[in-house]
């Protein structure tokens, strides 16, 4: 896809209804749509009568916030996929400093997608726009960039132009401690009261597919899968599998890559994400899908593979060992990881059959889910929807 074939937001972007704006979310992808959307409900719930405008998606809007640009035509991966598109980034970045100086919100909230949203947030210190450089629009951050795994050093250029910062796993407080950061642990989204896993275990249930929400993975991760799985059916007859897509734009392309595969199609449902699905084991992508699976206790494997210019530079910089933020928060592989060429069928195969049927593995997956649970609990204070209330300054 050409930077030109990218579907661009229409600028400039449009007015906020009457009224000033409380807070301006800001997600750039379909697991901060989602997470961020869960904030808003906890947010409103709390104090119904903030003004919340978003950009971002369907989620946000379904949750009560105004939308005012579509941003999941933009949710794509890796640096060289972003720089392919760059005067379409750079014509959405530009057209959101616009917009946030005209309208100027009580404050902003950045969730996740630190590429485009640190950049935005240090235009704005730039601006004289925010509270720290003597404006008054006050600047909060939901869910870290991952400092812990790589380019540690911007955690002191977040706490140049950030007020507060909200994140979701309880040893990243740590990772601010030496910066002037005011930081708070929030809980995980996945654990929040109103919550509902999309995801269980079943013994009984099909295999499922993750590979991912954004359509550079998908291009990349669903083959592999659909080779795996493929073999796996010609193997076991009886099993059928199912695959969840984020958006109906991503089912579009999972049906392109499905239609090159005979009558796989007929065994391999497409599923959305809205609604909850059983599974007898999982391949996934690295993504929040792969801990929505880990808590629900269903056996697995990671499943990942980027651009090789992505690749090469992630090798370069990335000084961590896993990728699934499971194997991370219980420091051991909870679930395997197959990266890059490492991802082969007839590996992936012997792996889901494992999950299906070790009963060994199986019940060292419910125990660790267990762990995790209690690890990523919130804190007693409150969660996400009473920090942001707590910090637009209503």
């Amino acid at each position: 896809m050409s930077s030109n074939e990218l579907v661009r937001a229409n600028f400039p972007l449009p007015a906020p209804s009457a009224g000033g704006v409380d807070v301006l979310i800001i997600a750039g992808e379909h697991s901060g749509d989602e997470q961020a959307a869960r904030m808003v409900k906890a947010a409103l719930a709390r104090k119904p009568g903030l003004k919340i405008v978003a950009m971002g998606g369907q989620n946000l809007q379904n949750a009560g916030a105004e939308l005012v640009c579509d941003m999941m035509p933009y949710a794509i991966v890796g640096i060289f996929e972003v720089l392919k598109h760059y005067s379409a980034f750079k014509e959405l970045r530009d057209g959101i400093i616009e917009w946030i100086l005209k309208h100027q919100p009580k404050a902003v909230c950045f969730v996740d997608y630190p590429g485009l949203n640190l950049r935005l947030a240090k235009i704005l210190d730039e601006r004289k726009a925010t509270q720290k450089s003597g404006g008054p629009i006050r600047l909060l951050f939901y869910i870290s960039p991952q400092v812990w795994v790589w380019k540690a050093k911007r955690r002191f250029k977040m706490a140049e132009y950030l007020d507060t910062l909200g994140v979701i796993f309880p040893f990243e407080v740590k990772s601010f401690e030496d910066t002037t950061l005011e930081t708070k642990f929030v809980g995980h989204p996945f654990l929040s009261e109103d919550y509902e896993l999309p995801t269980r275990y079943d013994p009984n249930g099909p295999v499922l597919l993750l590979p991912g929400s954004r359509s550079g993975a998908i291009s990349r991760i669903a083959p592999i899968m659909f080779d795996s799985i493929q073999e796996l059916l010609s193997e076991r007859k009886t099993l059928q599998a199912k695959c969840i897509f984020a958006s109906q734009s991503l089912k579009d392309l999972l049906e392109s890559i499905l239609e090159g595969y005979g009558d796989l199609r007929d065994r391999v449902e497409l599923v959305s994400n809205e609604l909850p699905v059983k599974a007898s084991c999982v391949l996934t992508s690295s993504g929040t899908m792969s801990l929505n699976c880990a808590l629900a206790g269903i056996p697995g494997a990671i499943v990942y593979r980027v651009h090789p210019v992505t690749y090469f530079y992630g090798r370069m910089v990335m000084k961590i060992p896993y990728i699934g933020i499971a194997n991370l928060l219980l420091d051991r592989s909870f679930y395997p990881e197959f990266i890059q060429g490492a991802a082969r069928p007839e590996v992936l195969v012997r792996e889901m059959i494992d999950c299906i049927e070790n009963p060994e593995r199986i019940e060292r997956v419910r125990k660790e889910s267990g762990e995790l649970r209690a690890i990523l609990d919130k804190p007693a204070g409150g969660g996400v929807g009473s920090w942001l209330v707590e910090n637009i300054g209503t």
